[in-house]
């Protein structure tokens, strides 16, 4: 079978999962338990082709279960996953880290040059390999999804990439990290921040290393990829200048809650000021949509000067929430020859 998108295999569009930590093993029980219906409702009907992990590689069976650990064997080359498989897409749940910027990062270039879509959920190469990510999807002619990178299951990057296009958008202001809103909710409260932190992390919110999140670090991440896509700004080149959520905020956050008012990590960036982001805490009341924030909820919003601000919110952080955007990619990207409303 051929489509728009190339050629189809009876059996469905093939993805190659990078990663099998918390946010890809939700991704793949996603695709076995929904095949059915997302074939039904979307016409796609996606097939967990190859998992692979920095050391081992495994073929899940016919109905996309994956084996246990040990049943899995050693790692093998990217290309080599890609050509068994037949896969159209690649689906990268890394960690940000350091570690395996590289790695994430040779891998996309590698599978988008080969015509291979990429849709992820790591943020770090996208913020050194943004251009080359760019290049090579290009010359492959293919496509690059980051929903999982800006804001789990809220579709921020949609917005900035399409949504909001000829609208004028001339601002970010954002609340796009979960783990710091609840923070700052359980200080207003009374907590220390040993106490929110080590509750954040008990629910599944926070990472178990929790700084890049009250750095400030992890907002800024989010909102320069956004205004990346918003404006074309080169990541790997915009400063941040960020003001971190710790011991001191806690006075802050109970000040501004006997006012009525909600202390937020704010993430800010505008065209006025070109290549800077910036990250407050910022006092607001009530009518401010991040005052409205529960839990570890997010919300952005888009500053059009003439449409009016365009403002998203909820899409609370979880593993789930995150393959649930990753789903949404790769239906995205697997969808071709659309026509009519869809």
């Amino acid at each position: 079978m051929t489509t728009a998108d190339g050629p189809r295999s009876p059996d469905g569009v093939a993805v190659v999962l990078s990663g099998f930590g918390p946010v890809g093993r939700a991704y793949a029980e996603l695709i076995r338990t929904r095949g059915d219906e997302l074939a039904h409702r979307y016409g796609v009907r996606l097939r967990l082709g190859a998992v692979r992990t920095g050391s081992a590689h495994c073929l899940p069976d016919p109905e996309g279960s994956v084996p246990p650990r040990p049943g899995w064997g050693p790692s093998v080359a990217l290309e080599e996953s890609l050509d068994l498989t037949g896969a159209r897409v690649l689906v990268q749940a890394l960690p940000s880290s350091p570690e395996v910027r590289r790695q994430a990062a040779e891998e996309a270039v590698l599978a988008l040059r080969r015509g291979v879509h990429v849709v992820t959920a790591a943020k770090g190469h996208l913020l050194t390999h943004w251009s080359e990510l760019g290049e090579a999807a290009r010359a492959g002619r293919s496509l690059i999804r980051i929903s999982g990178a800006t804001g789990a299951a809220l579709p921020t990057a949609d917005l900035a990439r399409a949504g909001v296009r000829g609208l004028g958008c001339g601002s970010v202001r954002a609340c796009p990290n979960g783990t710091a809103t609840f923070v700052l909710d359980r200080l207003a409260a009374g907590e220390s921040l040993a106490e929110a932190v080590g509750e954040a992390q008990r629910r599944g919110i926070a990472e178990a290393d929790p700084s890049a999140d009250l750095s400030g670090e992890d907002a800024a991440t989010k909102v320069r990829l956004l205004a990346a896509l918003l404006w074309g700004w080169e990541p790997s080149a915009v400063q941040v200048r960020a003001e971190a959520v710790d011991g001191n905020s806690a006075s802050t956050a109970l000040a501004a809650a006997g006012r009525g008012n909600k202390l937020r990590a704010v993430a800010v960036a505008s065209v006025d000021e070109p290549l800077v982001v910036r990250v407050r805490l910022e006092e607001t009341a009530p009518g401010d949509p991040f005052h409205a924030l529960t839990g570890p909820e997010k919300a952005v919003v888009y500053g059009c000067p003439d449409a009016g601000d365009i403002t998203l919110s909820g899409g609370r952080s979880s593993p789930v929430g995150a393959a649930l955007a990753m789903l949404k990619d790769t239906l995205d990207v697997t969808t071709a020859g659309r026509f009519g409303f869809g």
